[in-house]
């Protein structure tokens, strides 16, 4: 396997307050690797500088062997990325996005056979606003995988989808894996990342406070099961009203 992603040294600050110190990344070819954290950990600010979206103060990023800030055209055309902020109008249809956002490729996958695998098909000739969460949740994974990309960056990829629907979007990403894609995933559902991440980083205030299996997070922590060590590496409590 070769690497896909590898940031070295990576930091960023805003107004003088750091977001990232000194992260070091290394994401294999056909692997899943899951960036974790509260929320503020510094994993959008990971993610958008890794995507050079925005620019970072030290260190060195490469994707697919290329320079984010350099090269981002060509990096986009390999790269697919879940935009779950994005804003369309009201009455664009799913195929309609899906058939503009192919034709910003070269080599686009077939969406329908993509809605399909994901089960929104039937939503194709329906309005964007008469989706549920849950329907957009799966058209921004399709999104993400029209470009035919090498490697795809998911944040938070099955928020609002049920039991059914989550496990059926895993099974398809660990299909994806299995045949060469590389994922980079943000997740909060611990048993997720159990399920679908080879390695993990998690991050306190922006610093590495855990890197490497789930397995090796629990043999680590002072507990047995994997949510358990999360809360205790991230400091994370059940109970805080800051997190509620």
């Amino acid at each position: 396997m070769n690497e896909i992603i590898k940031v070295e040294q990576l930091s960023k600050a805003y107004n003088g307050l750091s977001a990232i110190q000194n992260l070091n990344i290394s994401v294999e070819r056909g692997t899943v690797f899951g960036l974790l954290g509260a929320n503020g950990a510094g994993k959008s600010s990971t993610i958008e500088c890794i995507l050079g979206t925005k620019k970072h103060d030290r260190g060195t990023i490469s994707v697919l062997g290329m320079n984010p800030e350099t090269q981002r055209k060509q990096l986009f055309e390999n790269v697919g990325v879940q935009f779950q902020d994005a804003n369309y109008q009201e009455k664009i249809t799913v195929g309609e996005i899906c058939e503009v956002t192919g034709s910003l490729y070269k080599d686009a996958a077939d969406y329908q056979t993509l809605l399909e695998q994901f089960g929104i098909l039937d939503k194709e000739k329906k309005p964007v606003n008469e989706l549920s969460g849950g329907q957009w949740q799966r058209l921004f994974i399709v999104l993400a995988l029209i470009p035919n990309p090498e490697v795809v960056l998911l944040d938070e990829l099955t928020t609002g989808l049920d039991t059914k629907a989550r496990r059926g979007v895993w099974k398809i990403l660990s299909n994806l894996k299995s045949k060469g894609l590389t994922i980079l995933l943000t997740s909060h559902f611990m048993d997720e990342v159990e399920t679908l991440c080879d390695t993990i980083c998690i991050l306190k205030k922006g610093e590495t406070v855990f890197y490497g299996t789930v397995g090796e997070a629990i043999s680590s922590s002072p507990y047995e099961k994997f949510e358990d060590a999360y809360l205790w590496y991230s400091d994370e409590e059940v109970f805080d009203d800051e997190n509620i």
